[in-house]
């Protein structure tokens, strides 16, 4: 049986668009590489770099680059970005999960550069987050194409997600599924074949086109003692203390740069110059952090005495650094931070345990997934990206206990993830589910009906008797002359009185009533027990009668919004 034309013209448009965004995307995240690599080298911020500066000039340049490079970073997201704030992943889930529109380009374009220029002056930032929303800004303008698929959009910035990652990780499998799991949260057939396809791209373009090596990629003996599988799950619940203490460390620091009272494009240079300072004393904590990561996985340069000095560190100027006003992720931070924390477990609690096991390695890397996953809500985006890093079975076992551990604790104690958290802090409540979400996030002020009649309280019973017969209603809304809400006047209340005595003299009925910011969620669990006609709707401000929400406004928004959630994910 040969494809319906409309089919076919889905499959090929679906291809192009993921191939089409995915190889734009590729190619920008290997410039975004690139480009603060470059600058890491030129401001003496890479471990190459600063090895032959005498002790003064370095400690000279350390504290110039950074605090300027702060200033200039407060100075470009404060007047260039709309939000005032870098853009992240935060920002990507809350269009796509709640279709509301993205910033315009230009403040994408301002947010990216920031993040360049924060890594590329060595604050203590992951550049995966930032890349995350480049994917995303590849896909805002590629929306634009004229592809005549439905939900565009979502797709464009799925598969710009997916090679973003691709090629930043070298790793399209874990690209692919992170997507999913924290971008989209549904795996429709339509996005499934978009973005499989951008990040089959951006892994062609990582490896044939730059030809770069895999990010990280070690060779694992992965064999392990029985009683061992026990220590990586006490591994992964001290990870999940630590991702905890790590993510409100990140909540409280920005609070507390709110309370700070200096212009905030000036956050950002106190946080490089804070910085600075500990970097003179331990410059691990420059930039990034790859060279740390690789050395502290291999498990050869480091004792425990210097893990827990660089651990401690690290955490303390990423969460400044993030705290007050760099750009950048905190996906590699966690990474980081856990290989520090695993690779210290392992030279503690082993060693004192066991006369042989298998090695430092295995501990880092399952620390890394462990910290990772609860920090951005992605478990299986982890445990895929540790086979694919190691290209062993068994490590990737090792580091499904850790990571399942360290969840289960951070869940309980925190929340899903960093991210959810954040948009949390908008009023946007992800944990039950994108319907609730979705219901939640749309306003009643979105659905107001004319159909309650409105008199003023100084009218005559009389004229309050003829409108209800006019308009065949059993309820009028009564109003003051500044037309502030005051009440609902019910028919069985005429009964028996004067008809040219005022409205003003009965008492009104204090009937339920929202406001236009009440959520179509809220509203269905008051109309659940009301028996009305209509609610009213009032100005949240100023009290004043804005219209009416009639049950049948709720259940056609609950509907409307229902099936369009059902139809993205589902339809081919």
């Amino acid at each position: 049986m040969k494809p319906a034309p409309q089919t076919l013209h889905h499959i090929i448009a679906i291809s192009l668009a993921g191939m089409i965004v995915g190889l734009v995307a590729a190619f920008a995240t290997a410039g975004f590489v690139e480009l603060v690599q470059y600058l890491n080298d030129r401001l003496f911020i890479s471990a190459l770099s600063r090895e032959n500066l005498p002790a003064g000039e370095l400690a000279m340049i350390t504290i110039a680059v950074l605090t300027i490079g702060g200033l200039i970073v407060g100075l470009l997201l404060h007047y260039t970005v709309s939000s005032k704030a870098p853009l992240g992943p935060a920002d990507t889930i809350f269009a796509l999960q709640l279709h509301e529109r993205l910033p315009a380009p230009g403040s994408g374009l301002s947010s990216t550069l920031a993040s360049i220029l924060s890594l590329g002056c060595g604050a203590s930032v992951g550049q995966y987050g930032p890349l995350v929303y480049l994917g995303t800004l590849v896909g805002q303008i590629s929306n634009r194409l004229p592809f005549g698929l439905p939900y565009l959009r979502s797709i464009t910035i799925a598969c710009g997600v997916a090679a973003a990652i691709s090629t930043a990780f070298n790793a399209p499998i874990a690209a692919l599924i992170f997507t999913h799991e924290v971008i989209l949260r549904h795996y429709s057939l339509r996005m499934f074949t978009a973005v499989t396809v951008a990040s089959a791209c951006g892994y062609f373009v990582a490896n044939v086109v730059f030809d770069h090596p895999p990010l990280f990629l070690f060779d694992i003996d992965g064999s392990f003692r029985a009683i061992e599988f026990l220590l990586f799950a006490i591994e992964g619940v001290a990870c999940g203390v630590l991702a905890v203490l790590l993510m409100k460390s990140l909540k409280y620091c920005a609070r507390l740069s709110a309370r700070v009272k200096i212009p905030a494009p000036l956050k950002p240079m106190l946080a490089g110059f804070v910085t600075a300072l500990i970097a003179l004393q331990v410059p691990e904590v420059l930039g990034a952090g790859q060279d740390v990561f690789r050395e502290a996985i291999l498990g050869n340069s480091y004792s425990a005495d210097s893990l827990l000095l660089i651990l401690s560190a690290k955490m303390l100027v990423t969460v400044i650094c993030i705290g007050f006003g760099f750009a950048g992720g905190v996906i590699f931070p966690s990474m980081l931070i856990g290989v520090l924390f695993g690779a210290l477990f392992a030279l503690l609690v082993p060693e004192l345990l066991l006369d042989s096991y298998s090695g430092v390695s295995d501990y880092a890397i399952c620390g890394m997934v462990a910290i990772m996953s609860p920090v951005i809500g992605a478990p299986m985006t982890a445990l895929l990206l540790v086979f694919e890093m190691t290209r062993n079975y068994e490590i990737t076992i090792a580091a499904m206990v850790a990571v399942v551990f360290a969840n289960l604790i951070a869940s309980i104690w925190y929340g899903r993830s960093l991210y959810d958290q954040q948009l949390a802090g908008r009023g946007i409540d992800l944990s039950l589910g994108r319907e609730r979400a979705y219901l939640m996030h749309h306003k009643v002020g979105e659905h107001l009906r004319d159909c309650l009649p409105v008199l003023s309280q100084r009218a005559s019973l009389a004229e309050a008797s003829a409108q209800m017969s006019t308009r065949q209603t059993a309820s009028l809304v009564i109003v003051d002359e500044q037309q502030c809400y005051l009440g609902v006047l019910l028919q069985p209340q005429l009964v028996g009185l004067d008809a040219g005595n005022s409205i003003a003299t009965i008492e009104l009925q204090t009937l339920p009533h929202f406001t236009e910011q009440t959520s179509i969620w809220d509203a269905m669990q008051v109309m659940r027990s009301y028996l009305g006609e209509a609610i009213a709707v009032v100005d949240a401000a100023n009290g004043r009668y804005l219209g009416a929400m009639p049950e049948s406004a709720v259940i056609n928004a609950y509907l409307d919004a229902t099936e369009e959630l059902r139809r993205e994910e589902h339809e081919i």
